[in-house]
């Protein structure tokens, strides 16, 4: 029966396990406790391919328990129930180790029926996910657990698993198989630290050799076509689309047009135009705001041009806008403003209109005090006039603090001019 080549080489021990020295080297936390037979409920964290499975495989092998496997895709409590069922079985004498990946697709009450099993010693737990835990895995589930965040496996680290997997295919086949340097490179790279991504190309890569050679060096050409576009790692409603966006912005709000630019390629490498062009838009005016105010026109413009244009030609705009904002003077103070005044209004703190800012439009208004003592602003010098605007309850509070940039401490001048001008005259 064809077994594929990634599950052929999994690691039996963790010394074969490429990546992931946080959690695997000899002092690491989760290594001790392998190593004691100490195995409490574990959740683990991380992207695809970067040996998650592997582990819980070789802790199940350590602690001498019997593995089940459960994908929470397929699966239901029932299933859960029945391996349970096994507990203290001829199978089972040693215990149960429950590896259910994809956690994240049981709803809260599937997940808190794993409670019973879990809080009286039936099963020890280990849960995978690719997605936030903090997110996606309820309290119950998690207070009883200990999350570990598995990374993506460094480049360095992926090549040793390639020619690992390339000196099994070449003596399955009875031939040299090797790889250039560059096509090692090429797949290294272009896996997104995914250790099965990797070898699954060296297979492939391998199924393409003429039958009759006796020696083959695969090219830069072949591994660049099994690996294009294969590092991305995406999905508009998981965590990379969150990441990304977050980190696209914090660069910008850093100043550093370069990493911008890096982040917005791999949102619209991904495809996520409306992502982009929305987030663009927000930063216009929370992180750049007051001191460049004229940036939110800009990059309007800029995304309006690029949905015309559509990809890949949006990329161009969207570039122009993200370096604009990156290299734009900064100011949050109109941010914090809105802020501070949206969470005063939900909380309840708003207060009676006072009575001459109040409608004055129609018929009896004077009778209700409407806007008699209301003073038209465009009457005085400077168009401005000492007169109450917030709720009595509000008198005093301040939302807008004038930023340190230059534009804004400009202003701030001319304010204070011309109040102080009004007083110097009363």
């Amino acid at each position: 029966m064809y077994q594929p080549l990634a599950d052929r080489i999994r690691p039996t021990d963790l010394s074969q396990v490429v990546g992931q020295e946080h959690l695997l080297a000899e002092n690491a936390l989760l290594r001790r406790m392998i190593d004691n037979g100490n195995i409490s409920n574990m959740i683990f964290y991380g992207p695809s391919g970067v040996g998650k499975t592997t582990v819980a495989g070789i802790i199940a092998a350590k602690t001498n328990r019997t593995l089940y496997r459960l994908n929470a895709t397929t699966c239901s409590i029932n299933d859960v129930k029945a391996i349970c069922d096994e507990v203290g079985g001829f199978s089972a004498q040693s215990g149960i180790l429950l590896y259910l990946d994809e956690i994240q697709y049981f709803n809260k009450k599937q997940q808190q029926s794993l409670l019973e099993f879990i809080e009286n010693g039936s099963i020890i737990l280990i849960a995978s996910t690719t997605e936030n835990p903090y997110f996606y895995v309820y309290n119950a589930i998690l207070s009883r657990s200990t999350v570990f965040e598995f990374k993506p496996v460094s480049t360095g680290q992926i090549k040793k698993s390639i020619l690992r997997a390339a000196d099994l295919v070449g003596m399955d086949r009875g031939l040299e198989f090797k790889l250039s340097s560059e096509a090692l490179d090429i797949i290294a790279s272009g896996c997104g630290g995914d250790v099965r991504k990797s070898i699954n190309a060296v297979e492939l890569l391998a199924s393409a050799v003429p039958s009759d050679a006796a020696s083959y060096t695969v090219t830069a050409e072949d591994a660049l076509a099994v690996s294009q576009r294969s590092s991305m790692r995406y999905d508009r409603d998981g965590d990379a689309h969150y990441d990304i966006l977050s980190a696209l912005q914090k660069s910008i709000r850093g100043s550093d047009p370069d990493a911008a630019l890096h982040y917005l390629a791999r949102l619209l490498t991904a495809g996520d135009l409306p992502g982009a062009c929305r987030r663009l838009l927000v930063m216009a005016s929370e992180d750049v705001g007051m001191a460049y105010p004229q940036a939110i026109s800009i990059v309007k413009a800029c995304v309006d041009s690029a949905l015309q244009l559509g990809m890949p030609e949006a990329q161009l705009p969207l570039g122009q806008a993200a370096v604009l904002l990156a290299t734009s003077p900064k100011s949050n103070s109109s941010a914090e403003g809105i802020w501070g005044a949206m969470a005063d209004v939900s909380a309840g703190r708003t207060g009676d209109i006072p009575v001459h800012l109040k409608d004055a439009h129609y018929k009896g208004a004077a009778k209700l005090g409407r806007g008699i003592e209301y003073k038209y602003p465009h009457s005085f010098e400077n168009h401005w006039v000492e007169q109450q605007y917030l709720p009595d309850e509000l008198l005093g509070t301040v939302y807008y603090k004038y930023g340190q940039s230059k534009l804004e401490q400009s202003t701030k001048a001319y304010w204070d001019a011309v109040k102080q001008s009004r007083k110097d005259k009363k």
